[in-house]
């Protein structure tokens, strides 16, 4: 009887056991399910245009059962360093080319899903009112990272004030082999040099920060990108993410006829949706 009764006790216990066990592999398939295709994301975004879209993405990604989470941030690498480290699951504010500088610079493991906008760098002055204006010596300021750094410089070389090396990618200010107005190229982070117009003669400004600073790109810009510039904005993910499902319906909803209306009415050309 008490070798029945310690049969017994065993085999339940083992039953018990078994049943615990199935229970937590069921949990983790869960789990994994839920975050291969969880509805509720984190992107990151800078102030201004990238934000102002990613609310409209928002109001139209709730419709379908997204939860969106705009997370801004004030400089252009920290949204990137986040994404690597899976502290947000996309972000939304730079162009492809700047990306992939800043993945072999810095090893981030993050790619490319989709395109948003062309926001065309321009030139921008408080105290020029046209190019024909630029005398010698003129001090002129350009982003300081090397992809918008070089837009500006090609810029500048589009306006017939600079030569650059041919076969140069990224040009920086050593690569400028003429400088026919001897102007000053002054490096500022793009960030700040709205801020510091008054202090230079004009200079290199991104579309987002020259709205954030009251500019408007279309009637303000001494002169600007072509509209078929190769700087499009994109929505990024990390690298495990990029088949992710839900991911990829953010970008068929930024991708869509409303958020493309919205920009044409909103920014009345001073971005161009890139899809």
């Amino acid at each position: 009887m008490k070798s029945f009764i310690k049969k017994a006790v065993t085999l339940a216990a083992l039953a018990t056991l078994c049943v615990f066990a199935a229970g937590c592999g069921s949990s983790d398939n869960n789990s994994k399910s839920a975050s291969s295709d969880k509805k509720e994301i984190t992107v990151g975004v800078t102030p201004g245009i990238h934000a102002e879209i990613m609310e409209q993405v928002k109001k139209e990604a709730a419709k379908q059962g997204i939860t969106i989470k705009i997370m801004e941030f004030s400089d252009y690498v920290t949204p990137d360093v986040a994404l690597s480290n899976k502290e947000i699951d996309m972000n939304s504010y730079q162009h492809k080319p700047y990306m992939d500088n800043l993945v072999k610079d810095k090893g981030l493991k993050i790619v490319s899903i989709g395109q948003t906008v062309v926001a065309p760098i321009g030139l921008y002055s408080h105290k020029i009112k046209s190019l024909d204006d630029v005398k010698d010596g003129m001090t002129v300021a350009v982003p300081n990272d090397p992809t918008n750094g070089a837009r500006g410089l090609l810029l500048l070389q589009k306006a017939g004030f600079i030569k650059i090396k041919d076969g140069v990618k990224y040009p920086t200010p050593q690569d400028i082999t003429e400088n026919a107005k001897h102007l000053q190229i002054k490096e500022l982070e793009a960030a700040q040099i709205p801020r510091s117009l008054d202090d230079v003669d004009f200079a290199a400004i991104n579309t987002n920060y020259a709205m954030d600073a009251g500019l408007n790109p279309v009637t303000d810009a001494l002169l600007r990108e072509d509209k078929d510039s190769p700087y499009a904005n994109i929505l990024a993910v990390h690298e495990d993410d990029k088949d992710n499902p839900t991911l990829k319906k953010i970008v068929e909803i930024y991708n869509s006829d409303v958020i493309k209306k919205y920009i044409e009415e909103h920014y009345k050309g001073a971005l161009i949706p890139a899809f």
